[in-house]
């Protein structure tokens, strides 16, 4: 390791020596231009309503309502649902039949949780305990809870109205199911409308949240493990972009197939690393547990004033919630659409364990560890860096993993959304080399401004894009779902009958 680190120093110091004040300039400028673009697309997207004394953004509540009103119409599909999905996941259904598709149940899971499980998990937690406290935990775990129904609906929708092409390849996703599903109902031209407009947003969100926040705060906690302001890294952004647009790169070319062969391998891994490091440090300090629970319950409902309040603590909570597993979003029926299934009710029952394993279980790890510290009350630390400084009181070595964790999460998740983005302008400017081409070129150049762009720029940039997918996605939700629930009922009939047979 140490043989590594001095070569990977002499690179960069080769790299970055001959022109630093030029590279200082471009991260500047790049971060000057985007910044109030990025202020003016959060201003659009989160408007508030407001009743009485509170205010909150109209897309959380329109997320939040959502979630509930699916987990109450599905019959709480979340939680019956939940050992059937696990058995799935594990094959136990898999017919030896050639069904339509490209990917398994377990690489479209793994897939979808490469796109979710990323720095959402390790700095987005820290953003919400920052400003919600850790209160803001409660409500983080909750939105995951019910996001789960809203999970289902729009993955198991994400199969139902996929299209299957000539060459066997598979394109799904909000927009096929707002366009064809509407169009069944006699609303052809609104489904036409909207699917463009979630394409649009979508595209936006895979360069945002799903690329430029990722190697925003890779590159910040890869400064920070090589020596912070006194690193070779510091304030050369976009010479890190550039290694790291290579890398995805080299993996995105190849398609979904390429790409679920990397997630497959990579988010077992990853996941095993952090899950290990977050269960040491919560072991280690199991006499503080009860007061950590205590304060994210009481910080819920009886937060300090700084906190905003409780409504302040429950937005944050559920905007990073939102942000982590994406449910309501609409973008992991586009992964879940590749699945090889003729049963698109399976693929929901799967998509459902994604905020369940993203938020109730990752997310909440990283709030315990950040609790127990006790860091999140000083001033001056955001983001990743508290973090790893959470993590660092008891690891003193843990920046050097974590700094590994977060460039497989970065890696993954862009890689993964880059499959997002792509789905939605080839919808938009149709399916053709330059086409793909086009759109893998933009997604690497966005990696570069991500890098040398300011946390608070590529914070706003992201959420604007990504949760206002949520608005056309969200009504084609509601259209669709009295055929999803209709489904959901065959299946659960059919399995009880012993006609759906298990394999393994």
């Amino acid at each position: 390791m140490k043989n590594l680190s001095a070569s990977t120093a002499l690179l960069l110091s080769t790299l970055v020596s001959s022109r630093p004040l030029l590279a200082a300039g471009i991260d500047e400028r790049i971060n000057d231009v985007m910044a109030p673009v990025t202020s003016q697309a959060f201003k659009i997207v989160f408007f508030t309503v407001s009743f009485g004394e509170i205010t909150i953004p109209f897309v959380l509540l329109w997320l939040i309502v959502a979630a509930l009103g699916f987990t109450v119409y599905m019959g709480f599909v979340n939680v019956r649902g939940f050992r059937h999905a696990i058995d799935l996941v594990r094959g136990s259904y898999d017919s030896p039949d050639k069904q339509k598709g490209e990917v398994s149940h377990f690489q479209a899971l793994t897939a979808a949780l490469s796109a979710t499980v990323g720095l959402g998990n390790i700095a987005g937690v820290a953003v919400a305990i920052t400003l919600g406290g850790p209160g803001a935990t409660f409500w983080m775990i909750f939105g995951g809870v019910f996001g789960m129904s809203s999970k289902f609906v729009e993955c198991t929708l994400g199969v139902k109205y996929r299209k299957v092409n000539e060459d066997g390849s598979v394109s799904g996703g909000p927009m096929y199911y707002l366009s064809r599903g509407f169009a069944e109902k006699g609303l052809a031209l609104p489904g036409k409308i909207l699917a463009f407009f979630f394409a649009l947003m979508c595209i936006g969100g895979s360069f945002g949240g799903g690329n430029m926040f990722q190697a925003n705060q890779a590159f910040k906690q890869a400064v920070i493990a090589t020596g912070g302001e006194q690193s070779l890294l510091y304030q050369q952004g976009w010479i890190f972009g550039v290694i790291m647009a290579l890398l995805v790169g080299a993996v995105i070319i190849g398609g979904i197939k390429s790409i679920v062969r990397v997630t497959s391998r990579l988010v077992p891994v990853m996941v095993a690393i952090y899950v290990s490091a977050s269960l040491f440090i919560i072991f280690s300090h199991l006499s503080l547990l009860p007061q950590a629970f205590a304060s994210i319950v009481s910080g819920a409902f009886a937060p300090e004033a700084m906190y905003g309040g409780v409504v302040g603590v429950l937005i944050q909570g559920f905007k990073r919630a939102a942000f982590s597993n994406e449910a309501g979003i609409g973008s992991a029926p586009i992964a879940h659409a590749a699945v090889k299934t003729d049963e698109p009710v399976t693929e929901g029952f799967v998509a459902l364990l994604e905020p369940f394993l993203d938020t109730v279980v990752i997310c909440t790890m990283t709030a315990l560890v950040i609790i127990i510290s006790g860091l999140y009350v000083e001033q001056g630390m955001d983001g990743i860096a508290l973090t790893s400084k959470a993590f660092e009181q008891v690891i003193f070595w843990f920046p050097y993993i974590l700094s590994i964790a977060v460039l497989l999460f970065a890696f993954s998740t862009m890689i993964s959304w880059s499959y997002y983005g792509l789905k939605a302008w080839t919808y938009i400017f149709g399916e053709s080399l330059v086409s793909d081409v086009s759109y893998k070129l933009l997604f690497c150049v966005c990696i570069v401004l991500g890098s040398a762009m300011n946390l608070a720029s590529v914070i706003d940039f992201t959420d604007a894009m990504i949760f206002a997918m949520s608005f056309p996605n969200v009504i084609g939700l509601y259209l669709l779902a009295p055929g999803v629930k209709r489904d959901l009922e065959s299946y659960f009939d059919r399995l009880r009958q012993g006609q759906i047979r298990r394999y393994r």
